[in-house]
């Protein structure tokens, strides 16, 4: 249950074929900025409080406890964030096994104390209260 979970989001993370976001779209600076602020709890290790400001599609996907083991396995390994940038904003209708909807797709180029060449891939979709969250997280 906990790995398809876990390939569910990963597949809401990289599966869509990303289409650049044209710079003036005003969609990205929100997109960014609410990526980056769940991506600092992440940094932080505070998986209980990213799982809760996550978006609906993350919590009903995988449960803190299952998140929080998540996160530890595959973020303590490589150490603190050194830098993050963004590479590409796109933004899609639809995504490969969910309803049609508003989602962005970021992808960061990560450096961390022990792997300082990662990146990121954060899918985020604005929800009914116009807020964008994320729901998919990946890491390679």
């Amino acid at each position: 249950m906990r790995r398809r979970a876990l390939a569910a989001l990963a597949a809401l993370a990289g599966a869509a074929v990303l289409r650049p976001a044209r710079a003036q779209d005003p969609r990205a600076s929100d997109a960014v900025a609410a990526a980056r602020d769940w991506l600092l709890m992440t940094d932080h290790g505070d998986a209980a409080e990213s799982h809760k400001r996550a978006g609906a599609r993350f919590r009903s996907a995988i449960g803190v406890r299952d998140w929080q083991a998540a996160l530890a396995r595959e973020r303590t390994p490589r150490g603190a964030v050194v830098q993050r940038a963004v590479v590409q904003t796109a933004f899609q209708r639809s995504l490969p096994g969910v309803p049609d909807g508003d989602f962005a797709l970021l992808q960061f180029r990560t450096s961390f104390a022990k792997q300082t060449n990662a990146g990121e891939t954060v899918t985020l979709e604005r929800e009914a209260d116009g807020a964008w969250r994320v729901i998919g997280y990946f890491i390679r």
